[in-house]
């Protein structure tokens, strides 16, 4: 009896190491708790952050303990990325947003259109996809495809009442990259400079790959399964984030 606890006890440790490797050089889930990324990332989406795209960094590891200061096997981010990154402020939130500005950029907001190093970004407006969140709010917006600089495409939302129209100029520090939410007037990002501001890249913790579930509480809870048939995001499940 003895060595069967033993051996079980063994096997959960095992499992318990073999996650941690997984979890901080492979793959990390990652839970989408706002509207800030709608129409592109919905509450209860779940995903798989890849954490060896852009090297390790102490943020790699669970509790981010400060054991290195340095990001090892590093490689640099792309614009148009969507990352999930420790805020500046505390070194210990996880946020998710889209990158936009590189090292040495100026961005800016002009009119609710995106400026690049002085240069207007070219967006083609669409039609509604479908109802846009903020926290409770349902939001009157306008939907536009953002196209970056590396051709890089995604769909960018913005409120007809919208508040935050035009921006001072964000010149990006050195080693340091600028992140926007695509629900450009209900996200807190590098706009915000006490709160969020210019993002470290030994901040950076993973890319956004996959989504692996997806569900909407308000149509049902996980565990009410007689309602899964209208809180599960079926079209969802295995999207690749672009």
């Amino acid at each position: 009896m003895k060595k069967k606890i033993i051996e079980n006890i063994k096997t959960l440790f095992y499992a318990l190491v073999i996650a941690l490797i997984i979890r901080s050089l492979f793959f990390q889930p990652f839970y989408i708790p706002s509207s800030s990324m709608e129409p592109n990332l919905l509450i209860g989406d779940r995903l798989f952050v890849s954490k060896y795209t852009y090297g390790y960094s102490r943020h790699s590891l669970p509790f981010s303990p400060k054991i290195y200061n340095k990001r090892i096997f590093e490689k640099t981010p792309e614009r148009g990325d969507v990352i999930v990154f420790k805020t500046p402020a505390d070194n210990r939130t996880d946020y998710i947003k889209r990158l936009i500005g590189l090292p040495g950029d100026i961005v800016q907001i002009i009119d609710q259109e995106l400026y690049l190093n002085n240069i207007k970004i070219h967006r083609i407006k669409i039609e509604n996809l479908l109802e846009i969140n903020c926290g409770n709010q349902i939001l009157d917006v306008s939907f536009f495809e953002e196209v970056l600089p590396n051709g890089k495409k995604h769909v960018i939302v913005y409120r007809n009442d919208g508040s935050m129209k035009n921006t001072d100029k964000f010149i990006v520090p050195k080693n340091h990259y600028f992140f926007m939410g695509d629900n450009r007037d209900c996200s807190k990002d590098s706009r915000f400079l006490s709160s969020v501001g210019y993002v470290n890249f030994n901040n950076l913790v993973g890319k956004a790959q996959l989504i692996f579930f997806s569900s909407n509480k308000k149509k049902g809870s996980f565990f009410k399964f007689w309602k899964w048939n209208k809180s599960i995001r079926v079209d969802r499940i295995f999207k690749k984030i672009k």
